[in-house]
């Protein structure tokens, strides 16, 4: 079976949540028979049959992009042909430009659509995607979420219930590498080993600037690790309020993420916005058997994360709420050992990779019959 997978970015490139999912189901799916490819869009230029891993990518030419939506003339072509070799074409939603592909190729092929979250910051131009969006759902064949907690919470959801089923997002701990004796020994001079850890982009809704707040509040140590836009507003408010426990390592290599992970206190996620719809870091924290501190959002962050279980939640865009939460895990180092290996227990028996792997293979295998 050939499978296509369409998305607007892609390792290289970019290195988010979604590409892990599309690189998971690439790899994971080669011992149930599924032959995966992947088109995406990159400034690099048009490239076809990269390989990658086991699987093969192909690049279409990023001509522009308007409002964080790439587009390519050439992905026109490129879609066409390549998903006329496929048996199934997966979508990965939201994309727009992916939209108008779908419906000005003509592909007549059984489509999946993984739906990694709803359009929160764009109001006003969801407004004028929304007669495209409505007509993409309703044409595709399988519409998969990451939790039922974001399938009760979205509207856009509600509406194709009937379509609609729940995949969670697994990853594969074979997929990490092991972090080296320097690694740990150098992160664990410069930063000990009890340490709050947060990993992602710095972007607007993954509450960063609450958990600067929470920092300057409790004075307890917090790394953040990535990247992105906010990283320089961010630096600069932690000079300014002296936050001396405050420490920015940038973007690392997996085998320094692995260190971080492993020599962690605790994994703290403080996104206070929809447009976080599940929290692949969450797991990552999980699968290291480390406590979690979420916010409830409303996704699948408190479907990772389950209040005095795995850890805290706490409430969104509070930083009040996020110190309590930091302070209590904190002072009970025992409980917090143990929602570590709650955690851990939660991770193994809903979110490994091959779960994922499978529940989208049996997907797959229905439509073609």
């Amino acid at each position: 079976m050939k499978v296509l997978h369409f998305f607007k970015t892609y390792y290289p490139d970019t290195m988010g949540g979604i590409e892990q999912v599309i690189f998971q189901l690439a790899e994971g799916g080669i011992q149930h028979g599924i032959e995966s490819e992947v088109l995406y869009l990159s400034s690099r230029g048009a490239m076809r049959n990269e390989r990658l891993g086991s699987h093969i990518t192909h690049r279409s030419y990023e001509n522009f992009q308007i409002a964080s939506t790439g587009f390519s003339i050439g992905a026109f072509k490129d879609f066409f042909e390549l998903a006329k070799q496929a048996d199934i074409v997966h979508y990965h939603f939201p994309w727009p430009f992916m939209d108008m592909v779908h419906f000005l190729t003509r592909i007549k092929k059984p489509t999946v659509v993984s739906y990694h979250s709803d359009i929160v910051k764009q109001q006003s131009l969801l407004r004028l995607y929304n007669p495209l969006l409505n007509a993409f759902l309703r044409d595709v064949d399988v519409i998969v979420a990451s939790s039922p907690n974001y399938v009760a919470s979205s509207d856009i959801l509600g509406k194709y219930i009937d379509k609609v089923k729940v995949v969670p997002i697994g990853i594969d701990r074979n997929t990490y590498p092991e972090a080296t004796d320097t690694s740990m020994a150098h992160w664990r001079e410069t930063l000990g080993e009890r340490f709050f850890l947060f990993v992602g982009a710095l972007r607007y809704y993954k509450g960063l600037d609450y958990l600067l707040e929470a920092a300057q509040q409790t004075k307890l140590p917090i790394v953040i690790m990535g990247r992105g836009p906010m990283e320089k507003a961010l630096k600069q408010k932690a000079k300014d309020a002296n936050l001396e426990n405050v420490f920015f390592v940038g973007a690392l290599p997996d085998s320094d993420k692995a260190a971080l992970l492993s020599l962690c206190f605790a994994l703290v996620f403080p996104s206070h916005l929809r447009s976080e719809a599940f929290g692949i870091t969450l797991l990552e924290g999980a699968m290291y058997g480390k406590p979690l501190i979420s916010c409830e959002i409303g996704t699948g962050t408190t479907f990772i994360n389950i209040e005095g279980e795995t850890g805290y939640v706490a409430k969104p865009g509070d930083g009040v709420s996020l110190a309590v939460a930091m302070q209590k895990l904190w002072d009970a180092p025992l409980t917090a050992a143990k929602m570590g290996e709650s955690a851990l227990k939660r991770y193994e028996q809903y979110f490994k990779a091959d779960k994922m792997v499978k529940s989208y293979c049996e997907i797959y295998r229905s439509l073609l019959k």
